[in-house]
């Protein structure tokens, strides 16, 4: 494991939240520096069983040596399909720490961080062909606006995909000082760190598709969990926890449950705790944890 690639965050917290039987199978979906892995192997017996998802090949250089360990170099979003491959149909816990590694946002030129120039790239996949020299030089002026608006939650989105589409005119936008100097007229002084980073937010969702992939993740976990079982889910911006936090209440993105002939609603989930965040302890030791939010839920029996 590389410390130095990512601090895990809320560390014991959300293992605990995994109530680790020695016997069980759990899944990191996340699996990045390997911290979190490696705290539930240490919490395994010898006839337990770990995977860890990661699409990101930097992060495959982590890999534990340990037989209770399988690291799948793929998406999470294809959880039951890879799972199902191992022989695996139920588990008893799920963890996921989302958003991007200390390590994506410290390699300059993987794009991720305002503080370096380099090339727009953004790709948490580096064998995905879109990125985010592509979000910002090839779609159109109302897309644009779109991924800025509903991703970033800019009120200036417009004025922001006008001026990207009028910079296009003149050459293309290649690289995060490029981008910076196009969208100046935006920046409010002494915020503009703030809106930068919602900007780069918005593009990162669009380019690794992260709020359908989640979506697409969620849903699995219902047939996945087997009951009892435990999902503990670390957001770190509203978009993501809006969705974890609708989920975990009714197993639904959208609308309501329906109810029996009782009036009481059928739901796969029930809370556990409440929310948890870092405390300032660990945002000294770790600032990337101030936006970090954990919630816990349980797999109720069918």
């Amino acid at each position: 494991m590389d410390n130095k690639y990512h601090i895990p965050v809320l560390l014991n917290a959300t293992v605990d939240g995994l109530v680790i039987k020695p016997n069980g199978v759990y899944v990191d979906v996340t699996f990045g520096g390997g911290g979190h892995s490696k705290e539930i192997l240490s919490r395994l017996g010898t006839d337990g069983k770990l995977f860890g998802f990661d699409q990101d090949q930097d992060a495959h250089k982590n890999a534990l040596d340990d037989e209770r360990f399988q690291l799948v170099p793929h998406n999470f979003r294809f959880i039951k399909r890879f799972l199902r491959f191992y022989g695996v149909k139920k588990v008893d816990g799920i963890l996921g720490d989302f958003g991007v590694s200390s390590h994506q946002f410290d390699v300059a030129d993987r794009g991720f961080s305002t503080r370096f120039e380099a090339e727009l790239d953004m790709r948490m996949d580096q064998t995905a062909t879109l990125s985010a020299n592509e979000v910002i030089n090839n779609y159109e002026e109302l897309a644009l606006k779109q991924v800025l608006s509903e991703y970033g939650e800019l009120r200036n989105a417009a004025k922001m995909a006008r001026l990207i589409v009028e910079a296009r005119g003149t050459g293309s936008v290649k690289t995060s000082e490029q981008l910076k100097a196009v969208l100046a007229p935006c920046m409010i002084k002494r915020k503009e760190h703030k809106i930068l980073a919602q900007v780069y937010q918005a593009i990162r969702i669009e380019v690794n598709q992260e709020i359908a992939v989640l979506k697409e993740f969620l849903g699995q976990t219902k047939e996945l969990l087997a009951p009892g079982g435990r999902l503990s889910l670390i957001s770190y911006h509203s978009l993501e926890d809006r969705l974890v936090k609708r989920f975990i209440r009714n197993g639904l993105f959208e609308g309501e449950p329906e109810k029996d002939l009782f009036g009481k609603m059928s739901v796969p989930f029930k809370k556990v705790g409440g929310l948890i965040v870092p405390d300032a302890n660990e945002i000294a030791k770790n600032n990337r944890a101030r936006s970090a939010k954990l919630r816990i839920a349980e797999r109720i029996e069918d």
